[in-house]
């Protein structure tokens, strides 16, 4: 496992994208970010996955027990990138054909079951709901089994049920890996953090998670009280 360190700031030629931040995403643990919506959140996710072209970070992206990040980080970015002329499983198998592996289509099956597609799998995006897409792009990223992976809003099209069982159904699978979750639903990360961020243009700020382990019930006192402290924070930040 792998603890991985981000410090420093953004920018866009001379234009400052945030401030100077420092955060450790701890070796198999959960990190939630929250923060109002163009402070930089995805940005982040971004310069982490090394997909940034225009946006220069003035600082560092390391794994602090040492090692490169080169093949190490899986990103679920808020569009679903599934490609339109492929379906489901094929979808779900794009990382093994991309790095010349033979397509596990048993382990894709599988987790197109879990994320409840089963009836869909032979679908094309075109076919699919938003939410659909969503889980499909979901058992995408658990079918590469990285030891660090990066989830932008990933259950934000679903209903309140489904995103239940969807946080649950991805807990279980990614347990002992280094997770940074960006949402806006305070509640979502009252119940997942074990580290919970609140980014600003004024930098971050450190929310004591709940006591507990991941996954929380929603209706746990101390889920509601983060919750409620989150929103507050937000609220102000607005």
């Amino acid at each position: 496992m792998q603890s991985l360190l981000f410090e420093g700031s953004a920018w866009v030629d001379e234009i400052q994208i945030f401030p100077r931040i420092s955060f450790t995403m701890q070796a198999g643990s959960w990190t939630c970010m929250l923060g109002p919506s163009g402070v930089g959140k995805t940005t982040i996710l971004r310069l982490i996955a090394g997909l940034e072209s225009e946006i220069v970070l003035d600082g560092r992206i390391e794994l602090k027990e040492g090692g490169r990040l080169t093949g190490q980080i899986s990103l679920m970015s808020q569009t679903d990138n599934l490609l339109p002329w492929l379906n489901a499983t094929e979808n779900v198998v794009l990382g093994n054909r991309l790095r010349g592996e033979k397509p596990n289509y048993d382990k894709a099956n599988a987790l197109i079951e879990k994320v409840g597609l089963t009836d869909h799998r032979k679908k094309k995006p075109y076919a699919l709901s938003g939410g659909q897409r969503q889980r499909v792009a979901l058992a995408r990223t658990l079918m590469e089994e990285r030891p660090i992976v990066l989830l932008d809003e990933p259950f934000s099209a679903l209903d309140a049920r489904v995103r239940a069982e969807m946080q649950e159904l991805a807990a279980q699978h990614l347990q002992g890996k280094t997770i940074l979750l960006v949402t806006h639903d305070p509640a979502e990360a009252a119940r997942l953090g074990e580290s919970i961020l609140v980014l600003s243009m004024n930098g971050i700020k450190d929310v004591c998670p709940p006591e507990g382990g991941i996954i929380r019930a929603y209706d746990e006192h101390t889920v509601l009280a983060c919750q409620g402290q989150l929103l507050r924070l937000l609220r102000a930040e607005a």
